[in-house]
């Protein structure tokens, strides 16, 4: 039997990477999306068995594009990890009409059309999973949040939609609302003052959603928060 195949979008040196490590441990032939080909071919040679294809989950053609190719090379996608995100921290009366655009091309309108893609055979199959990497600004708003916030809080509204949708059909979707900052290179710099607790560790977090991508189906879970045991909230 083949193994199954697990498509990240959004692969980059924090949580993408974790993700990609974390399923190819667990069986999974990873595919990783992301939009710089340098990086994803230093990843795929990191990786045994995996595939870099490159993509921007902003733009849906390329997208869609890129997951068909997942599908027709590899197999159908049997986890699709959405971990792709970005924004502009700006006040509301500085945020341009533009970065809310693309705050919500990258994290809801790219997720709504890499679901529509591989939704298909995961419910020919009547199972598969869909993990999405959410933001505690999906759940509130802060001044210099106005464009991530709009976006973040998009993307958890249609996850629940196609959670509501699809999981009586065999897929689950699960968000992942991540309250701390990442443990990465350039987090440490802007924090050197901070200890290791302090940060949320790529690793971790990854491990957190290959568990819920295998969660028995009578007890599947929604939403999860992730945050360093330290972390107020």
């Amino acid at each position: 039997m083949a193994e199954p195949v697990c498509a990240v979008v959004g692969v980059g040196p924090g949580i993408g990477l974790a993700l990609a490590r974390r399923f190819t441990q667990g069986g999974y032939r990873v595919a990783m999306l992301a939009r710089s080909a340098e990086k994803l071919a230093a990843y795929e040679a990191e990786l045994p068995g995996s595939k870099a294809v490159t993509a921007d989950a902003g733009v849906p053609d390329s997208i869609a594009a890129a997951l068909a190719q997942v599908s027709d090379e590899m197999g159908p996608v049997a986890v699709l990890c959405y971990n792709a995100g970005s924004g502009i921290w700006s006040l509301p009366e500085e945020t341009t009409p533009a970065a809310l655009e693309a705050a919500w091309r990258v994290n809801t309108l790219g997720l709504l059309v890499a679901a529509q893609t591989v939704a298909p055979a995961m419910l020919a199959a009547g199972q598969g999973a869909i993990m999405v990497t959410a933001a505690t600004a999906s759940l509130r708003g802060r001044p210099q949040t106005t464009a991530f916030a709009a976006a973040k809080a998009a993307q958890r509204s249609l996850a629940e939609s196609l959670a509501r949708h699809w999981g009586p059909r065999g897929i689950h979707v699960s968000l992942f609302v991540v309250d701390g900052v990442v443990d990465l290179p350039h987090t440490r710099a802007m924090l050197p003052d901070k200890p290791r607790d302090f940060f949320l560790q790529p690793a971790d977090i990854a491990e957190t959603i290959f568990f819920i991508a295998h969660q028995p189906r009578s007890a599947w879970t929604f939403q999860v928060d992730l945050r360093p045991f330290g972390e107020t909230w």
